[in-house]
């Protein structure tokens, strides 16, 4: 993976570029499904610029979490919502960063709660490797390499822009 670059790039030009990506499934009818938080701003983001009427789904995998019992419940959990039938649909799962590969396990298992999906995509805006699990990102428009100790946090400011900033433990 190329090295991190500075300055961090444009969330809104990396949003943009995610929608190219998936504008060719639109023949499928495709569902977004965000997970909270960046990757529910990212679904609402791609929603506008594909153009589609209908609602996306949330899902806040607190529950779903391997590490539930180590970490507990997050001060700033939210129900998930799924407005529209899971069986049989496809779906794109949005997310902000993938990393280990726990958080998009999580959101899949939850997803069939709802129903058994006819297939289910991964978009995320950056993909910084790291993978603890055999999971892959369908649509990506960012691979990137942290150093020990970075995080990588997408920020929505007051007037619903997206920004990326680097975080160090």
């Amino acid at each position: 993976m190329p090295p991190l670059p500075n300055p961090l790039p444009d969330a809104e030009a990396q949003c943009r570029q995610l929608a190219e990506l998936i504008r060719p499934q639109l023949d499928r009818n495709p569902a977004l499904v965000g997970i909270f938080s960046g990757g529910a701003w990212v679904a609402e983001r791609l929603r506008e610029l594909l153009g589609l009427d209908e609602e996306i789904g949330l899902i806040d995998v607190s529950f779903y979490r391997d590490d539930f019992a180590e970490k507990g419940l997050h001060p700033q959990c939210r129900p998930t919502v799924i407005p529209f039938e899971v069986e049989g649909r496809h779906i794109i799962l949005v997310d902000d960063v993938l990393y280990t590969g726990r958080t998009t396990r999580a959101a899949i298992n939850e997803l069939f709660d709802y129903g058994r999906p006819g297939s289910v995509s991964l978009a995320v805006l950056a993909d910084r490797g790291g993978r603890e699990l055999p999971i892959g990102a369908t649509y990506g428009a960012w691979e990137v390499e942290l150093g020990e100790g970075q995080s990588l946090v997408l920020a929505r400011d007051d007037d619903g822009q997206l920004a990326w900033r680097l975080e160090n433990a």
